[in-house]
């Protein structure tokens, strides 16, 4: 309800379908309303690029990919619409297969927005008949596709907005004009750092390996500055002197470095080697 008086006060264009009681400040008021911002969508689309090949959707239940498909095929039957649903939650895509509305079992995904287990009954023929494909993306595709909005292009895009985003690499679009519509940017703070975090892990941006060193005075300046000249930042550090009985012969470093990349990693991981450290890559340590 607090979305819905919010979208009210922003004076976006309503359709009256169905009856519900708004109440606000003491107020209440029996209404008719269903949200047509899909059709907003594909109206301001074919404004700004008359000449669309292909748009890209997001699909939960498939109120968003039934308006915009919809109408983009009245308005241009050539345009391709293909949606994108989670890999861990695509129930229109096993729906659509099966030629009827499908239940999953459950659902397993980051894009909350679209962690749907039953699409809309009414609009799955609609879906079937303007949908061109459906397609899916990992979880782990969408942390990078996140990174990716953030550092590219200065935008927070929730995980299930970031579907379309995700699923470029997925399809080949050669000399096409291509649109993805991104849905929505509801993401609290918390799941925001998450996200960067496995997203710069993804992308090798921060590494984690587990050296065996002697417990001598001089021995981890020795590891850091074999870092250092290589250009990595040591970000954090754990330092295990129980790993062996004997402390003198091996104790157990696990640093974790921010780098460029991972032609950078790359370069750190051959340079501890060199030095004869024998580095064990392991699960990043934040």
């Amino acid at each position: 309800m607090l979305k819905f008086l919010k979208i009210m006060r922003l004076g976006i264009y309503l359709v009256l379908l169905t009856t519900f009681t708004v109440s606000a400040n003491g107020f209440s008021q029996k209404v008719k309303v269903t949200l047509n911002l899909e059709q907003r969508s594909i109206l301001e689309i074919i404004k700004e690029l008359p000449t669309v090949d292909y748009i890209l959707v997001p699909i939960g239940g498939g109120g968003l990919a039934t308006g915009v498909s919809t109408l983009a095929k009245l308005l241009n039957p050539k345009i391709k619409v293909i949606g994108v649903e989670p890999a861990g939650a695509n129930c229109m895509q096993e729906s659509v297969r099966r030629g009827e509305v499908t239940t999953l079992d459950s659902v397993n995904t980051i894009a909350d927005g679209t962690a749907v287990k039953t699409p809309g009954e009414k609009i799955f023929p609609y879906i079937q008949k303007n949908v061109d494909e459906i397609i899916t993306v990992s979880d782990d595709e969408l942390v990078v596709a996140f990174l990716d909005m953030v550092e590219n292009h200065k935008m927070i895009v929730e995980n299930s907005g970031l579907l379309t985003v995700a699923a470029l690499k997925h399809l080949q679009f050669k000399d096409k004009k291509v649109v993805s519509i991104l849905s929505g940017g509801n993401m609290d703070v918390i799941t925001m750092s998450s996200v960067v975090q496995l997203g710069l892990i993804a992308r090798n941006r921060i590494f984690t390996v587990s050296v065996l060193l002697p417990d001598k005075p001089g021995e981890l300046v020795r590891v850091a500055s074999v870092i250092a000249d290589k250009k990595g930042n040591v970000i954090k550090l754990d330092h295990n002197q129980f790993v062996s009985t004997n402390r003198s012969a091996a104790v157990e470093l696990k640093i974790t470095i921010e780098a460029f990349g991972t032609e950078h990693k790359n370069e750190i991981i051959e340079a501890l080697e060199e030095e004869g450290y024998r580095p064990r890559q392991i699960s990043a340590n934040l």
